[in-house]
């Protein structure tokens, strides 16, 4: 039988270990499984995300990843309470953007930006999913026809066909809390591990095990502990002058 594993929190881990290029491997892997295409971690870009202070409220990390056909996305992970939360969603993707498209450069040099947004805390209501996905398409108002661009507005790239789905940010929203533990596809591992800083022996999804590794509290140096000790604290902290305000 195998020991339970003590793995610290994966809002705590991407903010602080798995921006290190060696620990690409498990957001690798938990973006692979996510997106359904292989990811490779290019690098991680210069954002709010990487601030050190105490007093930082941020935990995102913006990355820029090429997947299996070779195509290169911008995405950006996080995990906030805000209160306003999908207009900082809109902020983020759009200034992601705007930063990496230089003033004078061509459009066509627009990139896709991938907002993932691991909550912690309840967004939508009623027992409604845990895992959501939200794209830009275009309907007509009478006929309802989703909007096909000309040939010449869709040629293909790397294959692909150019679409508003293909230029315009996506949204994947996973609701933590919502999730019963009831494992049926690859990303739910994943979620699991979000929920219960725990992952299963017989989880196969790619690299979970390897943050099963990588994020074992025991096995982090005293100095790593003692900063993750306490964020937990401020964290239990938080979430007591929340209950008391309300």
């Amino acid at each position: 039988m195998s020991k339970k594993r003590t793995l610290v929190s994966f809002d705590w881990a991407i903010k602080n270990i798995l921006r290190d290029k060696a620990n690409h491997d498990v957001l690798e892997g938990f973006l692979s499984t996510l997106l359904d295409t292989d990811i490779t971690i290019l690098s991680v870009l210069e954002s709010e995300g990487n601030q050190q202070e105490e007093s930082d409220k941020f935990n995102r990390v913006d990355l820029a990843v090429e997947d299996e056909n070779g195509e290169i996305f911008i995405i950006e992970v996080q995990n906030s309470r805000e209160r306003h939360y999908l207009q900082r969603l809109l902020y983020g993707t759009s200034k992601l953007v705007v930063d990496h498209v230089s003033l004078g450069d061509s459009f066509k040099k627009v990139k896709k930006v991938i907002s993932i947004s691991i909550l912690y805390f309840l967004f939508g209501e009623g027992e409604n999913d845990y895992l959501y996905r939200g794209t830009t398409e275009f309907h007509g108002m009478n006929t309802q026809e989703t909007l096909r661009l000309k040939p010449e507005k869709r040629r293909a790239v790397l294959g692909q066909e150019i679409t508003a789905g293909s230029i315009f940010p996506e949204y994947y929203l996973i609701e933590v809390e919502r999730f019963h533990d009831i494992i049926t596809k690859g990303i739910d591992e994943w979620i699991y591990l979000f929920k219960n800083s725990k992952v299963r022996p017989e989880f196969t999804s790619k690299n979970i095990q390897a943050a099963a590794e990588k994020l074992d509290l025991l096995k982090m140096p005293e100095n790593e502990r003692r900063a993750y000790e306490r964020y937990m604290i401020d964290r239990a902290s938080e979430k007591d002058m929340i209950k008391t305000a309300r």
